[in-house]
């Protein structure tokens, strides 16, 4: 039972983050937390030695980046008794609709990979696009809408276009849902929306859902690749 509240109540304040601010910060108003503030000298790997309980901390918090002094990141209360579904901010079960799905939604800063009986099988951060490009004046909102994977690459995957004029930026494990936007791997999430327009993810997820979850279109699923569901930026409470 402590489970499930837990897991409704990340579901049900996500309306109250800000994706403008780090992800993980919002959470400290919020008893299930305790918050810490980063010292000199500390790193995700000597604040949290056990790697599963750093992956929950890090997963929560939406990034895996760097920790700088004076950073502040939240801890939930319990970490050592729950795992990384217990803090899960889509829901375990969906409606099924036949066929596996991922889900990204920008609001929760998350995608969640759902089978066809509508299971959540994993789920993890991410970083979409940024409401102004950093190296230019144009937007660089991630489309959003319902799609299919059409094409994918592995870790040696990267840019055509980024960075502007030379391209070359790493992409590794890229599944492409529509022209040039992508779900890939990033060594840069940082728990706020920073992206060209690709959706951003731990580079071990982009690994996982490429080799293991994403499908192209094949006679095996009658000519279509796995759906990509990206939720519009306000429309976290839609729910499937």
């Amino acid at each position: 039972m402590k489970k499930i509240l837990l897991t409704t109540f990340m579901m049900s304040m996500v309306t109250a983050l800000n994706a403008g601010h780090f992800y993980g910060t919002a959470l400290c108003a919020y008893p299930q937390y305790e918050c810490i503030k980063v010292t000199g000298g500390q790193s995700w790997e000597k604040l949290f030695p056990d790697p599963v309980q750093r992956d929950i901390v890090q997963r929560v918090n939406r990034t895996y980046n760097y920790l700088w002094s004076g950073r502040e990141i939240a801890v939930p209360k319990n970490l050592a008794n729950i795992n990384i579904f217990d803090v899960s901010p889509f829901p375990l079960k969906i409606q099924s609709e036949n066929e596996k799905q991922i889900i990204v939604d920008q609001e929760k800063l998350a995608w969640g990979a759902y089978d066809a009986q509508g299971n959540l099988v994993w789920w993890g951060p991410i970083s979409s696009g940024s409401d102004k490009c950093s190296d230019s004046n144009k937007v660089c909102r991630t489309l959003t809408g319902i799609f299919r994977v059409f094409s994918k690459e592995n870790v040696r995957c990267t840019s055509d276009v980024f960075p502007i004029g030379r391209g070359g930026a790493k992409m590794p494990y890229c599944m492409y849902f529509h022209k040039g936007f992508a779900l890939h791997g990033s060594d840069d999430i940082p728990g706020v929306r920073a992206s060209h327009g690709c959706v951003r993810m731990f580079i071990q997820d982009a690994k996982w859902l490429n080799e293991n979850f994403v499908e192209l279109s094949s006679e095996r699923n009658n000519f279509m690749g796995t759906k990509v569901i990206v939720r519009p930026l306000n429309d976290s409470e839609n729910k499937k």
